[in-house]
Formats: structure tokens, C-alpha cells, sequence
């Protein structure tokens, strides 16, 4: 088992090869189904009696937090390297200070040293999509866990393509064109759970790089109508329970991969789909966005799409509007939004949430 460090001093984070003195204090060992963790996103949860297998995640965005007491915690993760080659990417938050990792290894330790002897916060988000593989949390070390704080009240689900993902926005560590795909993805600090955390709102991403409503990119053979409802989205047969999160919002962000399509067909399948929706979320306002990566020509056809399925819905279902993007943003890897960008589409869709849901 490897061990990726988090030394935290003087209220920066930064990553530190040896931390041996610390290793001396003693730490307790808890479970992932220790009750003061709380988890958040599609997850499949073993059915099972003792010994329970770990939760297993596989969309990007799902996240787990606590609390601890202690200078130090060890979080225990199992990482799929799936294709024997594919690592992880994960956004280890402490004390609201954010640091994205790669595993490095099936069995990998995250550990967070130097802090205060006081109580403290932990948020672990998968940054990466399923086609990564999946990652399972074995458990925390630390001094003691302590009960959580509530959980924020509102909550809000992202659905949609690549950039909902965060996939190619990131080259804050490895350029766009360096290293290999998935280097440049960051679901935490996305739009989706960006415009979470400013409305103090849980998230989930239920988002596939590539996917379309009626046709998708990328040699992908699959729709989103699809794998809507599976824990792993890519290709995965374990069925969601949609009981477990029910949002309040719901943001749909699909056309991107279809590009422009025949209006009837698309519209038809749109309408369908929001349908489905309604079945799953019977009180949640519904939200259609154009996609902010469009050209022009993409654009407009959307906005067209979008005002037909919206009017065709509203006749019997007054909770569906929609909202359009002020302008492209594509200064990421292979023309998707970066990081700066993701703060502007956050901000955008944001003051929208706020005014709608009168938050």
C-alpha cells in the first residue's frame, strides 16, 4: 500500500514525502460504514452482512466527508486501475483547503498530517468519471471521528456531457496534449458542484464524456437515456435508486455531442426524457441549458430546441425552463471550458438558481 501526503501548515496544503514523526501518534481505525461518514452520489453499497465489501463509486463528483479530532488522517482507498494502467484523480478538501491527487497504486493511503489538535473537516470528491474506473473508500484512521454537521438541505443534480465532468479543464499540473486523457479532468471544481457549494447545496453529476440524448460522440454506444438510472454510467447494470437523492433542482446540459439533429426527432426525445425526469422527481424544477462549449451555429439550434420542449412540457408541467449561456467558453483542452471558464458558467447559472428558486 502507497501513501499520497497531505502536510497542512500554516493553512497551506502541499504535498510532503516524510512525514515519519507523525506516523508516531496513534490513530484509530473506522470503517466506511461508520455512521459518522456521510456519503453523497451514486454509490453501490454492499447488500451484504459482515464483512461488508467497501462502498464503491464510479461518476466523477461523488464525494464523502467527516469530522475528525487530531493532528492526523489516513483515508483508505481502493482505486480499480481499470485496463491495469487507469489512476484516479480525487480533490482531498481539509478544512476548506482543496488539493487534487492521483492514486497511485490498487491500495493507496491519503494522508493529512500537521494540523491542530482541534476538530476538523474532511472531503474527499472523485474527480474522474467512470470510464476511469471506480474507486472504494476501505475506511479513516485518525484520533476519533466525531458527528457530522448537518448536511446542506438544498441539492441539485448536474446532468450532461464532458463538461459537466470537468473533463479537459484542469491544466493547472499537465497541459492540454501532455500525459494522457483524464490528467486535465476536475469534477469538484466544475460548474456543477461550484454552483452547489455558492448556494450551500449538495451535488451530484450524473454525466458521461461524450454522451448525447439522440446521438453521441466519440465511437460511445451509448445514450443518456440509456444509463440515466445506473449507479455506473458508462456501461455498469446496477440500477439507481432514485429514492436515495432527491434534488430540488435539476439542470440538463445535452446537445453538445448530438450537434444539430432533426428538430422533430430531437425534441421528441427531449421531451421524453424530461418526462422520465418527472417520474423520478416529481417536485424538482427542471432546468434546459444550452451548452456552454457551442458554436454559434450549435447555439442557436439548441436555443430553438430548447423553447419547443419547453413550451410542448409546460402545457402540463409548469416546474421546466430553461436557461442559455451568454457565450462559448473553450479555452480548455480540446476546446471545452478551463477552470476560470467553469467559474463564469458557474456564476451564470448561479444568479439563474438563485432568482428561480428564490434561494
Amino acid at each position: 500500500m502507497k501513501e499520497i501526503i497531505l502536510l497542512v501548515l500554516f493553512g497551506t496544503i502541499f504535498l510532503n514525502a516524510s512525514c515519519q514523526k507523525s506516523k508516531n501518534v496513534q490513530l484509530n481505525f473506522f470503517p466506511a460504514s461508520d455512521k459518522n461518514i456521510q456519503y453523497t452520489g451514486r454509490i453501490q453499497f454492499s447488500a451484504s452482512k459482515l464483512p461488508a465489501a467497501p462502498p464503491r463509486f464510479w461518476q466523477p463528483g461523488v464525494y464523502f466527508t467527516a469530522r475528525f479530532k487530531g493532528t492526523r488522517c489516513e483515508v483508505i482507498l481502493n482505486d480499480q486501475v481499470l485496463w491495469g494502467k487507469n489512476h484516479n484523480y480525487l480533490e482531498v478538501v481539509v478544512d476548506g483547503k482543496a488539493r487534487r491527487l492521483q492514486t497511485k497504486a490498487a491500495h493507496d493511503t491519503v494522508v493529512v498530517d500537521g494540523l491542530s489538535a482541534g476538530v476538523h473537516s474532511l472531503l474527499v470528491c472523485k474527480n474522474t468519471e467512470a470510464n476511469i474506473g471506480y474507486l472504494e473508500l476501505v475506511g479513516i484512521r485518525c484520533k476519533q471521528l466525531v458527528k457530522p454537521l448537518p448536511r446542506p438541505l438544498r441539492k441539485i443534480e448536474f446532468i450532461g456531457n464532458s463538461i459537466t465532468c470537468g473533463a479537459g479543464a484542469d491544466q493547472s499540473e499537465i497541459p492540454c496534449g501532455k500525459g494522457v486523457w483524464q490528467d486535465q479532468h476536475n469534477a469538484y471544481l466544475s460548474y456543477g458542484p461550484t454552483v452547489a457549494r455558492a448556494l450551500n447545496a449538495q451535488w451530484s453529476l450524473s454525466s458521461v464524456s461524450g454522451i448525447g440524448l439522440i446521438h453521441s460522440c466519440c465511437n460511445l454506444e451509448i445514450e443518456m437515456p440509456q444509463v440515466f438510472d445506473k449507479i455506473d454510467m458508462r456501461d455498469d447494470s446496477l440500477v439507481w435508486n432514485f429514492s436515495k437523492y432527491q434534488p430540488d433542482v435539476v439542470t440538463a446540459c445535452l446537445g453538445q455531442n448530438d450537434g444539430v439533429q432533426d428538430s422533430t426527432a430531437f425534441c421528441h426525445a427531449y421531451v421524453e426524457f424530461v418526462q422520465r425526469l418527472r417520474n423520478y422527481y416529481p417536485s424538482a424544477q427542471i432546468i434546459l441549458l444550452t451548452s456552454p462549449m457551442a458554436d454559434a451555429t450549435l447555439t442557436a439550434a439548441l436555443k430553438k430546441y430548447l423553447t419547443a420542449v419547453k413550451t410542448e412540457l409546460n402545457k402540463r408541467d409548469g416546474n421546466v425552463d430553461t436557461y442559455f449561456f451568454s457565450k462559448q467558453y473553450h479555452n480548455g483542452c480540446d476546446s471545452h471550458p478551463d477552470l476560470k471558464e467553469h467559474e463564469q458558467i458557474a456564476e451564470e447559472l448561479r444568479i439563474f438558481i438563485r432568482k428561480k428558486m428564490k434561494w
